[in-house]
């Protein structure tokens, strides 16, 4: 089960040599998601989130801004905090929908996953 952004990239081209070698690889995704795309390495198992892509890239995009804006040190640890208290909420909330989504668990769990 991947997280999104940077570890799923590095992760991905771990994915591509276990198929390469053979491996039946399945990816446990949110809808929504940054990087996270079908590809034909790998199965897709999905589930749903209740915010939507425009909302999270949004989220993230204003985040990053904040780099880049003048401002005290304050000023802009307190802008960097308060984005990251709203980055984390999309994690908390995809585990929590993933956790909760009991028909994709129980197929998880029937497929010894």
């Amino acid at each position: 089960v991947p997280v999104d952004g940077s570890h799923w990239l590095s992760m991905r081209e771990v994915l591509d040599v276990l198929r390469q070698k053979g491996h039946e690889v399945v990816v446990v995704a949110p809808e929504v998601t940054l990087h996270i795309k079908p590809s034909k390495n790998f199965v897709m198992k999905m589930y749903s989130v209740p915010y939507t892509q425009e909302e999270m890239e949004k989220d993230f995009k204003a985040f990053f801004h904040v780099a880049f804006e003048e401002g005290s040190f304050f000023e802009r640890f307190f802008k960097v905090f308060e984005g990251m208290k709203r980055i984390t909420k999309f994690g908390v909330s995809t585990c929590e929908h993933l956790l909760q989504n009991k028909e994709l668990i129980r197929h998880l769990d029937e497929s010894k996953f």
